[in-house]
């Protein structure tokens, strides 16, 4: 499947965009890239992808190889094609391109515990009407506090929540304004 250079203002169709998710290791290369938000070297990216996949630190040679051989010659020209990264394939050097931020929104974000945001912001939602209903209708202990005070709680966890998130995917962000 060719995918063609993709210009700042172009949309990348779905169907390319989950066959560039399709992969784990594409996937783990525009992780690694978001995370460190700058240029990153074929063989730091091979080592990262390696320990991911095989849980140790440093991972055996013989992975790291394996992965460095299809990061070089499979995924990120693939993935170079596609316009999501810059791909110097003489300086072995990777950085991520604006219009991976079409990609990102199709992959799933997830906290660090393993869960999604939206699994955690519908838990917090959740939570929070069940303990103003609660302290409306004169349940003890949660009534002790009134309804108002439990709303700007929740509120306040769910702006403190959202900052956070924002945070750790700043460079998306960053990437866009510049």
């Amino acid at each position: 499947m060719n995918i063609g250079l993709l210009k700042t203002d172009d949309v990348l169709p779905e169907t390319d965009i989950h066959d560039i998710l399709r992969n784990d290791r594409r996937r783990n290369v525009i992780k690694c890239l978001q995370d460190r938000g700058r240029e990153v070297s074929l063989r730091d990216l091979a080592v990262h992808i390696a320990e991911i996949e095989t849980d140790e630190s440093p991972p055996p040679s013989n992975i790291r190889d394996s992965v460095y051989v299809s990061l070089h010659q499979t995924h990120l020209p693939k993935l170079d094609d596609a316009g999501i990264v810059d791909y110097d394939s003489d300086r072995k050097t990777i950085i991520l391109r604006k219009p991976a931020r079409q990609v990102d929104l199709y992959m799933e974000v997830v906290t660090r515990y393993g869960v999604t945001w939206a699994t955690y912001y519908r838990a917090v939602g959740t939570l929070s009407l069940l303990t103003i209903v609660l302290a409306s209708t004169d349940t003890p202990l949660v009534s002790a506090v009134d309804p108002l005070l439990w709303a700007s709680f929740f509120l306040l966890a769910i702006a403190a929540s959202t900052l956070y998130q924002f945070w750790s995917r700043r460079w998306l962000y960053l990437q866009q304004l510049l």
